[in-house]
Order: structure tokens, then sequence, then C-alpha cells
């Protein structure tokens, strides 16, 4: 990946989160502010087509309830959270 230098200009508060991310994770500042341009790069991206047709549809082996989805979006979290304190998933 070919970088180009640039200048912006962030809130203190936000240096200091990012600081504190950087020393938790074991990589630069620079690294963490290089993947959130990326990510919300990507989550504003604009794609030529729809991800999926209005025919396609997506088997979920079911029908999924709230205690589902809240279960997923639980234990996604609480994964996220030990990869930041730098333990195994």
């Amino acid at each position: 990946m070919a970088l180009k230098r640039t200048n912006v200009y962030a809130d203190d508060s936000d240096l200091a989160l990012i600081k504190d991310a950087a020393a938790r994770l074991g990589v630069s500042e620079a690294e963490i502010i290089r993947e959130g341009i990326h990510r919300i790069a990507l989550a504003h991206r604009v794609w030529d087509e729809p991800f999926v047709t209005d025919e396609e549809t997506f088997d979920l082996g079911g029908p999924v309830t709230r205690d589902d989805i809240r279960t997923a979006v639980t234990d996604g979290h609480e994964a996220r959270e030990r990869r930041n304190k730098g333990h195994a998933a």
C-alpha cells in the first residue's frame, strides 16, 4: 500500500483515545489513525451494484429471533473487547 502524507486536525480527547488504544494494542498512533480512515472510507463507499438483488435471499437456516440477534451482538462485542485488551478471542 502506497502511503501519502496529510495533515489532520483532531480534538485533544480523540488524540488521547488514539494514544491509549495504540499503547494498549502495541501499535503506532499512525496505525490507529490509518485504520480509522480506512474504516470510515469503506463505510461511506457507494457501490456500483447492489450487494444483493431483490431476487436474492440469504438462507439463515431458519427463523432468526430477537434473542439470536442479541446473543450474536453480545458475543461479538465481548470478543472485540477481549481483542482490544490484548487477550485471545
